[in-house]
């Protein structure tokens, strides 16, 4: 999942030139934010696309979302100005997969967190971001709805076609 302040139509276009494969669904999260998922994305996927819609938009942050068997999310937030931070869904599952959670420090996640929802114009809920970095649900996706709305973009579900 690909999440940006661009219209769908130009999310999927910088999608595709960041090189993410299979976008399939998108939706328009209001705000004039949109998110488009897709089958896979390449490493660096965040900063990619802030590159793109950066230089040929608003220069608003972008946040990707990368799912492990919809057990696990791997988090980045990316901006064109070149700050980024990384975090991680579901942290109890992914220790069953033997990924090492030290890698991803809750307390960095947050600030960074933090500062991208603020470089977006975003007002963001400290609490409800540190509740959705460190909680536990049956689907990483549900971690990552609960992640969006606690940074301040209102979460559609996957299915809801944009414009």
């Amino acid at each position: 999942m690909a999440v940006a302040r661009a219209t769908v139509t130009e999310l999927r276009e910088f999608a595709a030139e960041a090189g993410f494969d299979g976008v399939g669904v998108d939706a328009d999260l209001g705000g004039g934010c949109s998110a488009v998922y897709c089958a896979d994305q390449p490493d660096g996927a965040a900063a990619a696309l802030a590159r793109r819609t950066g230089a040929r938009r608003t220069g608003a942050p972008v946040l990707t979302v990368a799912y492990l068997d919809s057990d696990v999310g791997f988090v980045e937030g990316a901006t064109f100005a070149g700050g980024g931070w990384k975090a991680l869904l579901n942290r109890e599952t992914a220790e069953d997969y033997e990924i090492p959670v030290d890698r991803f420090p809750v307390q960095a996640a947050l600030v960074g967190a933090l500062d991208w929802a603020a470089a977006g114009g975003l007002t963001a809920d400290p609490e409800g971001v540190r509740a959705a970095l460190t909680g536990s649900e049956a689907f990483a996706e549900d971690l990552a709805e609960r992640l969006l709305g606690a940074l301040g973009i209102a979460p559609a579900a996957p299915g809801e076609e944009g414009a």
